[in-house]
């Protein structure tokens, strides 16, 4: 019976190696920036020590934007967002989270805070799962954040935000594969008594950020920069509106 039991655990710690090791594989297989994006941006700065892109203004302000990752993106597909965003005043802080899924880093918002005590004024957001990943570390901590931004997203059933104030911006696009029009439709019940919702019409999943097509998207009838740019205007009027 003991030789049993001992087989029997050893397998199954092989399979638990197997599956973690086809997961990780699996997760590094990332959405890489495309060229448009590096042509349209140039160099992106990048903090080594944190791993994290930043983006900051030319005059020091004291409000900071931190942005999660969409599933298996790469931090600098989102450059072109950030760096429109940081022209308009506001330090961007785009990290680089656990094994391309930042609901294993939720609190990665932490360690970004930390390191920049002069701002004084934090908004959290993501793309599809980072924007629900964004959700989960806000819905938890209300009392660091100024406001949530969803980029093709929404929060989880477990973050009902329909009794709180807190200001959120919903950016959803009409060709959107993933987070389609019917999903954020029936998730609009749980953003806040502050939520504003704006319909990228003709844009996709994928061009929330800028990394090329993505499986199960739709194809937009705008290009990327014409959605980026759209976004980038809607956001910073939304977050001129609540203040720097």
């Amino acid at each position: 019976m003991k030789t049993i039991l001992k087989y029997g655990i050893i397998s199954l710690v092989i399979l638990l190696l197997l599956a973690f090791t086809g997961f990780y594989i699996w997760s590094q297989q990332s959405y890489k920036p495309s060229k448009e994006m590096y042509s349209l941006v140039g160099n992106v700065d990048t903090d080594h020590k944190h791993h994290w892109d930043i983006f900051k203004p030319q005059e020091n302000k004291e409000t900071g934007i931190i942005l999660y990752p969409g599933a298996k993106v790469e931090p600098d597909a989102y450059s072109y967002f950030a760096k429109g965003l940081a022209k308009d005043g506001y330090t961007v802080i785009i990290p680089s989270v656990k094994f391309n899924f930042a609901i294993f880093d939720v609190n990665k918002a932490e360690e970004v805070m930390q390191s920049y005590p002069s701002i004084k004024k934090w908004y959290i957001g993501g793309h599809s799962l980072g924007g629900a990943a964004a959700a989960s570390y806000a819905y938890k901590n209300m009392n660091k954040i100024g406001g949530i931004i969803f980029l093709g997203s929404y929060p989880s059933n477990s973050n009902d935000f329909s009794n709180f104030n807190v200001p959120m911006l919903s950016l959803y696009a009409e060709r959107d594969g993933l987070s389609t029009l019917s999903k954020i439709n029936e998730t609009k019940h749980l953003l806040s008594k502050d939520a504003t919702m704006y319909e990228v019409l003709g844009g996709n999943h994928a061009q929330f950020g800028m990394y090329g097509k993505q499986k199960g998207d739709k194809n937009a009838t705008i290009t990327a920069k014409q959605q980026q740019d759209k976004m980038i205007e809607v956001t910073t009027m939304w977050l001129d509106e609540q203040g720097k």
